[in-house]
């Protein structure tokens, strides 16, 4: 008797869902633990974003073009 061979197919899937379950750890991302979002464990080695401060009045390029036209009256009205 000749008994049908077998497939190892299930063998190499249980070693990748080992081999992820293992490597999946130290992936760094990051997680939410009791209300708490917590970093990366490489959140040292990320690129800082820095954004230098703007002017203190938002419409600079409005108030300029404002006092130039006010001193174009002034000027014209004399």
């Amino acid at each position: 008797m000749s008994y049908p061979k077998t497939s190892n197919s299930w063998k190499v899937a249980a070693i990748g869902l080992l081999l992820c379950g293992s490597v999946a750890p130290l992936a760094g991302c990051q997680v939410s633990v009791a209300g708490q979002t917590l970093p990366s464990p490489y959140y040292l080695l990320d690129d800082v974003q820095y954004f230098p401060a703007g002017p203190q009045n938002k419409l600079s390029n409005e108030t300029a073009a404002l006092e130039k036209a006010r001193a174009e009256a002034q000027r014209k009205a004399r």
